[in-house]
């Protein structure tokens, strides 16, 4: 599958997730966005982990949508078409690139 949704046994700790994504050897990147915010069909050309520590975020994939909630990881494979809208809480997030 394209796009993977996985609720993680790690809580949403800003240090503890730090941790985990250097431990997988990625380089982890912060971001937040308001209410409703929307991202357009794009690709990208690795793999894409996100972990979404607050609030939510759905991605638009053509297998479906795909939502994440406080403690859900999103990995998305290289070349996935998708789109994303931030919840009504907004989102904050973390990711990485995972160079293969």
């Amino acid at each position: 599958m394209a796009a993977t949704r996985t609720p993680m046994a790690i809580e949403p700790d800003e240090d503890r997730l730090e941790e985990w994504f250097r431990a997988e050897g990625l380089s982890p990147r912060w971001w937040e966005n308001t209410p409703g915010e929307t991202f357009e069909r794009h690709r990208h050309d690795f793999h894409k982990v996100l972990f979404c520590v607050a609030g939510s975020i759905t991605f638009h994939t053509d297998d479906g949508d795909i939502r994440l909630d406080p403690g859900d990881r999103l990995d998305l494979d290289p070349g996935t078409d998708h789109a994303a809208t931030t919840g009504p809480e907004g989102i904050r997030c973390v990711e990485a690139a995972r160079l293969e």
